[in-house]
C-alpha cells in the first residue's frame, strides 16, 4: 500500500510518499506562507505524482489557512483517486520526531496565535496526556512537564523555565511512520487549538 502524507498546518510545508512503510520520496520547506501554492506542485513531483491508496493529513494545530489548505488537498486528492484518508495532530508528529532523537517523554510548544503557545505533553510512547492548550508563555512554560521540549517555541520555553532541553523542529511528512497508527483518525475536523479571531453575531451564532 502506498501513503501520501501531507503537513502544511505550520510555517513549513511538506509531502511524503511511502510504500509499505517505506519512504520512496518527499521534501520539507519551511516557506512561511504561500502553501496554497507551494503544496499541489510538492505532490506533483512525487512519484506517480504523489498517488496513493491511503493520504494522512494534520489536523493542526496551526496557521488557520495552512491547516484548511491541506485538508482541501487530501480531501480532493482522495475523492480523485478513491483513496482512505485519515488525519493526525501536528502536535503529536513533533512529539515524535523528537522522541527519535531523544526517547521519552516530550513537552511540545508551537507558535499559537496572539502570541500565545501551542502546548502539549506527551507520553514515553508517543500518545497526548493532556489536553491541547493555547496559553500564555508564562503559562505554558508551567503546563511543560517535561525535561525535553520540542517545537518552534521550545527553546523560548526552556528559556521561560530557566532549563531543559530544546528541539526547535517543525513538522515534517517525511517522519509519518514514527507516528503511533493509534493517533489516525477519520473524523477530518480541524485542530485549530483556539477560537476563531472573527465572530458571526449572535442572531447568526
Amino acid at each position: 500500500m502506498r501513503t501520501l502524507a501531507i503537513d502544511s498546518a505550520t510555517e513549513a510545508c511538506s509531502a511524503a510518499l511511502f510504500a509499505d512503510g517505506e519512504l520512496l520520496a518527499g521534501s520539507c520547506e519551511t516557506i512561511g506562507r504561500g502553501h496554497a501554492e507551494k503544496l499541489v506542485p510538492m505532490i506533483s513531483q512525487l512519484p506517480g505524482k504523489g498517488r496513493a491508496e491511503r493520504i494522512v493529513v494534520s489536523l493542526g494545530p496551526g496557521s488557520f489557512t495552512g491547516v484548511r489548505i491541506g485538508l482541501a488537498a487530501a480531501r480532493a486528492l482522495a475523492l480523485a483517486w478513491r483513496a482512505e484518508i485519515f488525519g493526525y495532530p501536528t502536535l503529536a508528529l513533533i512529539a515524535a520526531m523528537a522522541r527519535s532523537r531523544t526517547p521519552g517523554p516530550v513537552s511540545v510548544a508551537m507558535t499559537g496565535g496572539h502570541g500565545e503557545w501551542f502546548v502539549q505533553n506527551y507520553s514515553a510512547a508517543g500518545l497526548p496526556e493532556d489536553k491541547l492548550a493555547s496559553l500564555p508563555p508564562a503559562s505554558a512554560a508551567a503546563f511543560a512537564r517535561y525535561d525535553t521540549v520540542a517545537g518552534s517555541q521550545a527553546e523560548a520555553l526552556v528559556a521561560q523555565r530557566g532549563g531543559g532541553t530544546a528541539l526547535p523542529i517543525l513538522p515534517d511528512a517525511n517522519s509519518f511512520p514514527l507516528l503511533p497508527e493509534e493517533l489516525l483518525t477519520p473524523h477530518l475536523a480541524p485542530l485549530y487549538g483556539r477560537a476563531p479571531d472573527a465572530r458571526l453575531p449572535g442572531a447568526a451564532r
